[in-house]
């Protein structure tokens, strides 16, 4: 069944490998290598980057931020996913699988990482693979929704604005996509993905161990679309928020806590002992069998003698139900439905609500979706997947460095308070670049736009 804006970004396989010429020609190599280096003692700023947010859960099916990489910069507008490492863009080198115009790709120069590069060996090369000095450091990441992207690494520079009002250009390891593999019906629009995981590959570690922000990321996503993201540790409340440590015995790489109790209108369900994944990069909360079953059978239980039924002329999810008349949002339908919650056991009072705005959707024909899926039956085993639907109007933060997870319901339509000066700051040196956002991704600009006239920033 066609499943319209469904996305599973999380639970990567990522693969490095050394490879001699590959898709690049010689010249693209770099003659030399020399460890890219700079002053972390002159940068130890510990401040905070923070990006507008666009997209939704339904009917985008995705969430993106819009980045500038190299010098001169260019705009590319990337998925977030917490549910892997790997940074990476479509490039032209040349590309198979690429799903924007030549001239919206990012085109290397010169600036291939080496396999005996330390950031590449960092990924455990097998030992009997043979590393020559002048080979190119490859990768290819590997999906859950069989999505894939095999490439290259580069180095460039990413401008960026911190809230303490510097400027800088740091060079950052990223992925250079060749090859790319969209499984889905329509492939999103964007130029690629921005992995937020807990890995070395990611954008956070590499900005940390630059030391230009603490390890700590958070994201807001509105239930109208949008949001924002902020790398750093300068916009974490300093109360209202709900901790719960990081499980480290389940993948190393993904942001897992656990155990919880799944309840269901506030009693118990019987499910416990479940291993939670947060990830930004699916769009919907995914379950394993037993617990997917569980909700969905106490669902249709307390649905009886409710004006809904089953309807099986939805593509856009696998269970749908109908009413007397179409409905026009979930204020409509979300009576009929109890709240799910998930209880840490480890961790006393720690709850996370998932009311039914958090794993319902309305869809284009006026039919109510359930946003939970079967897990299991996508090849996701016993893993659980908290996804973008139930994490919306939420504030959650990623704390690496005190190995804990938080919530906190929030108003994601508005941006942190930080000093007027630097959101006034912040935005001025973008102007510019709309005149380009709108000529390759024209819903996110106008999004922006949008967004940024909400919030009174003169841009």
């Amino acid at each position: 069944m066609e499943e319209k804006g469904k996305r599973v970004m999380g639970l990567l396989v990522l693969l490095m490998f050394a490879t001699f010429q590959g898709c690049f020609s010689e010249a693209s190599q770099p003659t030399s290598k020399k460890k890219s280096t700079q002053s972390t003692a002159a940068h130890r700023f510990g401040s905070t980057a923070v990006f507008p947010i666009t997209g939704n859960v339904y009917p985008l099916g995705y969430y993106s931020v819009t980045l500038k990489i190299g010098n001169p910069p260019k705009l590319y507008e990337l998925d977030i996913d917490t549910g892997s490492d790997l940074t990476w863009v479509q490039c032209n080198a040349p590309c198979t699988g690429c799903t924007l115009p030549p001239e919206s790709l990012y085109h290397p120069k010169n600036n291939v990482v080496a396999c005996n590069d330390p950031f590449c060996s960092a990924f455990h090369l097998p030992e009997n693979i043979r590393c020559e000095a002048n080979d190119q450091c490859d990768y290819e990441v590997l999906y859950a929704d069989h999505g894939s992207s095999l490439g290259v690494l580069v180095t460039d520079h990413f401008p960026l604005r911190l809230t303490n009002g510097s400027l800088l250009g740091p060079r950052l390891i990223f992925g250079c996509g060749y090859n790319q593999r969209n499984p889905g019906p329509k492939p999103p629009p964007t130029a690629g993905v921005l992995g937020l995981g807990l890995g070395k590959a990611s954008i956070l570690s590499q900005l940390q161990s630059l030391g230009l922000t603490r390890n700590v990321l958070g994201h807001c996503l509105s239930v109208r679309g949008g949001g924002y993201l902020f790398l750093g540790h300068d916009l974490v409340p300093s109360s209202g928020i709900a901790w719960t440590p990081m499980s480290r015995d389940l993948l190393e790489k993904h942001y897992s806590s656990g155990p919880a109790e799944l309840l269901f209108g506030g009693k118990s369900t019987g499910i416990k002992g479940l291993q939670i994944i947060f990830d930004s990069g699916s769009s919907y909360t995914y379950f394993n069998s037993q617990a997917y079953k569980t909700t969905l059978d106490l669902m249709r239980k307390d649905l009886k003698g409710k004006p809904l039924e089953d309807t099986a002329e939805e593509k856009a999810l696998p269970v749908c139900w109908k009413g007397t008349k179409p409905f026009k949002s979930i204020q409509d339908v979300k009576d009929y439905f109890k709240p799910l919650l998930l209880s840490f056991t480890k961790t006393k009072n720690v709850h996370l609500h998932i009311p039914p705005e958090a794993y319902l959707i309305i869809t284009e024909h006026g039919n109510v979706c359930l946003g939970i899926l079967n897990g299991t039956e996508v090849g996701l085993e016993n893993f659980n997947l908290v996804g973008d639907i139930s994490l919306q109007d939420k504030l959650v933060i990623y704390d690496n460095e005190k190995q804990q997870i938080g919530w906190v319901s929030s108003n994601c339509n508005r941006l942190p308070k930080v000093d007027r000066d630097y959101n006034e700051d912040f935005w001025q040196p973008y102007a510019a670049d709309f005149s380009v956002l709108e000529e390759n991704y024209p819903a996110t600009a106008q999004n922006i736009i949008r967004l940024v006239h909400e919030r009174n920033f003169n841009v």
